[in-house]
């Protein structure tokens, strides 16, 4: 098939998009642009598999930084008590667990600004033990220093999420205890120490349908697309500034999906926070759109999550199964 400007070349990816391009791709008939997208998704994976994750919060609360979205920011007063690091053993019990109930990939969390080195020695403990399971591994930390990436990567880790949140110009509105410029340096260090970069951002927070393309502007930019790309949807939490936003609508969410499939080819896009408040038939659009991957699990950090029975039925039902290749294999030519 001939895809008509902006050019969307599916066997090439492109790191030279600019914003009049993404903006156009958002501007596509609806039908058109999930055709592209899902043609695109074909190329790259199996539309039928999907990356099954878990995340698990090892350390909540207490985080010095500002971000509007946050419950776990010491800024606001959101009800979520300041916790610990979790103990080595409690975090591998989970892990198996995930395993167990069908997770290919376990994500652990932890509210820092930074991780310190004092930490990086039971951090790592942690991830060498999941990696042990035959899990994929990720963690996000906060910001990291090179030695500590690398020391991530001789421990097994696989990826190291650090998400740019949204665009460039309205990222000052979401935090203001860190730069676009510190995340993107976290992002280079990571993908320095051979780790696969797990990066994305969030929508529903206020910003502009220009903001929602600056941001992937941002992500299909950078040297070297993302692995693994999150799209959050804002679960507003009372007692964050953010906390009384408005959702962009289904319709929206999907194409945003639809056109980070697009412009990141091969990264597995995956449906982050806010699917306890999506349909059934709106995730089954994403999907359609090139989504591939989802977190399972009833709790995302301090949010809830569907329960894996909610989503055993709609795999049942869509005739999805988890994904059994490497991300970002070729299935086709």
């Amino acid at each position: 098939m001939a895809f008509d400007n902006p050019q969307v070349d599916p066997a090439h990816p492109r790191h030279d998009w600019t914003l009049e391009e993404i903006e156009a791709l958002f501007e596509l008939p609806f039908s058109e642009l999930v055709f592209r997208a899902a043609t695109v998704h074909r190329r790259w994976f199996d539309p039928n598999e999907v990356q099954v994750s878990r995340l698990l919060s090892i350390k909540t609360g207490g985080c010095p930084e500002n971000c509007g979205y946050c419950s776990q920011s010491q800024s606001f007063e959101t009800g979520v008590p300041a916790s610990r690091l979790m103990d080595i053993d409690a975090v591998l019990a989970e892990a198996r667990a995930a395993k167990d109930g069908g997770a290919q990939r376990f994500c652990m969390g932890a509210a820092w600004r930074d991780l310190k080195d004092r930490d990086l020695p039971k951090v790592s403990a942690m991830v060498a033990g999941v990696k042990a399971m035959g899990m994929e591994t990720c963690v996000t930390l906060g910001m990291l220093e090179p030695h500590q990436a690398v020391a991530l990567k001789a421990a097994g880790l696989d990826y190291y999420n650090h998400n740019l949140d949204t665009s460039p110009e309205y990222y000052g509105k979401v935090v203001t205890t860190r730069n676009y410029q510190d995340r993107l340096d976290t992002l280079n260090r990571v993908h320095e120490a051979g780790l696969k970069t797990c990066c994305g951002g969030i929508v529903s927070m206020g910003e502009t349908r220009r903001d929602r393309a600056g941001l992937l502007l941002a992500l299909a930019t950078l040297p070297h697309h993302p692995d693994s790309l999150p799209i959050n949807d804002l679960m507003p939490v009372p007692g964050t500034p953010l906390g009384g936003s408005k959702s962009v609508g289904g319709i929206e969410f999907v194409r945003m999906i639809a056109v980070a499939r697009l412009v990141c080819p091969k990264a597995v896009v995956r449906l982050s926070a806010g699917r306890d408040h999506m349909s059934r038939e709106l995730q089954a659009l994403c999907f359609l759109a090139g989504a591939n991957s989802m977190f399972v699990g009833n709790v995302l950090l301090t949010t809830p999550n569907p329960e894996l029975d909610t989503d055993a039925a709609l795999f049942a039902d869509l005739g999805l199964r988890p994904m059994t290749m490497d991300a970002g294999e070729t299935v086709s030519a």
